[in-house]
């Protein structure tokens, strides 16, 4: 018996043709000026990646493990991992305008100063960390509370 290849519905199949649709026209669009320098974006950004940021990302995440690990509290590194992950992510993001390197571009085409961003990143980050360990504050009274007393 052979097994039947998983088809969606007719509504799946058509959503998935029209996403495709999109991305091709977008992806004609974007290249259709400057096509080199996008293509050599991606392949740097893809290179750096993979070559400079996953081994420094993953020495981070391994000594996170091994610190919270040795105190008996592995299940804590999430507290670390979310807001670390957040705040890069809007590091990346915002970049050009953190970094103010395209802070002239941005004031001519938008009208609006690029001042604060940096700024505004690190009050982001420091709120992340900050609702990261409530949360981990919280957890810790919640186990010590359920947790019964010592027999001596």
């Amino acid at each position: 018996m052979r097994a039947r290849p998983a088809v969606g519905s007719p509504f799946q199949l058509l959503l998935l043709a029209a996403s495709f649709a999109l991305a091709g026209y977008a992806g004609v669009r974007l290249l259709e000026g400057d096509w080199f320098e996008v293509a050599l974006w991606f392949v740097g950004a893809a290179l750096v990646h993979d070559l400079a940021l996953v081994p420094l990302y993953s020495a981070a995440d391994r000594a996170l493990v091994t610190a919270f690990g040795a105190a008996g509290r592995r299940w804590a590194v999430g507290y670390v991992r979310v807001p670390a992950a957040l705040s890069l992510l809007l590091l990346l993001v915002w970049f050009p305008l953190i970094s103010g390197r395209v802070a002239h571009r941005y004031e001519s085409a938008t009208g609006l100063s690029a001042d604060g961003y940096p700024a505004r990143w690190l009050l982001v980050t420091a709120a992340l960390f900050a609702g990261s360990a409530v949360l981990f504050v919280r957890r810790l009274r919640r186990t010590a509370k359920e947790r019964p007393p010592e027999v001596h």
